[in-house]
């Protein structure tokens, strides 16, 4: 594992979108945008029990994402990483403070009735921080 850069955790904290990647059973890329979180050097993403990201997360823990500045959508921060955990344990919760975040709600309105949050844990193995960061090329470090 590696860790991300402050310049990565202060976008991930700012009211960003995340494009995550995750592969389907042939192989193939499926991308989704989301909410995105973190601590510490772990990602954190939530979907819903049977989406298809978690379906693919659960069977293949490689994932990628980036990261967009809300202020400037060419200011990326790019991370690939393997999928540490999956768990039920903290998705409500974790779900209720990205509502907070994103939509000024303390719960999460957009939940659909009978359907059970999943919390993604990802571990970056390589980071690419933002333009922005001065320190990018010396930042950008690779695990394998």
């Amino acid at each position: 594992m590696t860790s991300l850069p402050d310049s990565v955790k202060m976008l991930i904290e700012a009211k960003s979108f995340t494009n995550v990647a995750t592969l389907m059973l042939d192989g193939s890329p499926h991308v989704t945008q989301t909410w995105v979180d973190h601590e510490g050097d772990i990602v954190l993403i939530n979907t819903f029990e049977g989406s298809q990201k978690h379906k693919n997360a659960v069977r293949n823990p490689k994932i990628a994402l980036d990261v967009c500045d809300p202020t400037n959508a060419y200011n990326v921060a790019v991370i690939r990483g393997r999928v540490k955990e999956v768990t039920f344990r903290g998705a409500d919760e974790q779900v209720d403070r990205m509502s907070r975040k994103y939509l000024g709600q303390d719960k999460n309105q957009r939940r659909q009735s009978g359907t059970s949050q999943v919390l993604i844990k990802i571990e970056p193995t390589h980071v690419t921080p933002p333009f922005t960061d001065t320190t990018r090329k010396k930042s950008s470090v690779r695990t394998s």
